[in-house]
């Protein structure tokens, strides 16, 4: 009689042990489907016009989204950028910057006084948007997604400083983070543009 009973426990016991790790199981799975992979398709923006941009008119291309502003040690990139949109612009490459004002107010423009300044300045013909946060608790959606790991699928990532590169594949998938530092045309960024 002992030796049934003995059974009965560890069967029960066995039981629910295994229940439990089908559960913690279906747990990890529920959580792991709602972390999707999301894309930066989903947004639409303004440009520095007003005008509405919606980036699924660049599916098939590769983006390199960059943080701009007009008054940083750093500014002199918008030559760079420039120069590597023109050379890739029509190998379904595109770049979209976003002039900020987060790090000590190096962007105090307004989206009219930006706009003439590169153009003047720089010739910049890539597209750039209307101003907006990159950090802190006003950061705008698509900086969400380009610095959240539970948005983007890759990693999360802080905004160092202005001209700050985020690399997104033509899926519109988050690739590569690139420094501030990192020049437009430096090998790391230009490989990644001509990589088919």
């Amino acid at each position: 009689m002992k030796k049934i009973i003995l059974l009965l426990v560890v069967f029960v016991f066995l039981s629910c042990k295994n229940q439990a790790q089908n559960q913690a199981s279906t747990a990890v799975t529920s959580k792991t489907e709602t972390m999707e992979k999301q894309n930066i398709y989903q947004f639409k923006v303004q440009d520095l016009e007003g005008k509405e941009f919606d980036f699924a008119t660049l599916k098939g291309k590769k983006i390199l989204v960059v943080n701009t502003a007009s008054k940083c040690g750093l500014t002199p990139q918008y030559k760079d950028l420039e120069s590597i949109y023109e050379k890739y612009k029509n190998q379904n490459f595109v770049i979209v910057g976003f002039p900020a004002n987060n790090f000590m107010s190096q962007e105090p423009g307004t989206n009219e006084e930006i706009g003439a300044f590169c153009q003047k300045n720089y010739g910049v013909t890539f597209p750039m948007m209307s101003k907006v946060s990159v950090k802190g608790n006003d950061m705008c959606e698509v900086y969400k997604f380009l610095t959240q790991k539970s948005k983007n699928g890759l990693q999360d990532s802080d905004v160092e400083w202005n001209f700050q590169k985020y690399l997104i594949n033509d899926k519109g998938e988050l690739d590569k983070v690139v420094s501030p530092r990192v020049l437009p045309t430096d090998n790391e960024i230009v490989s990644w543009i001509e990589k088919k």
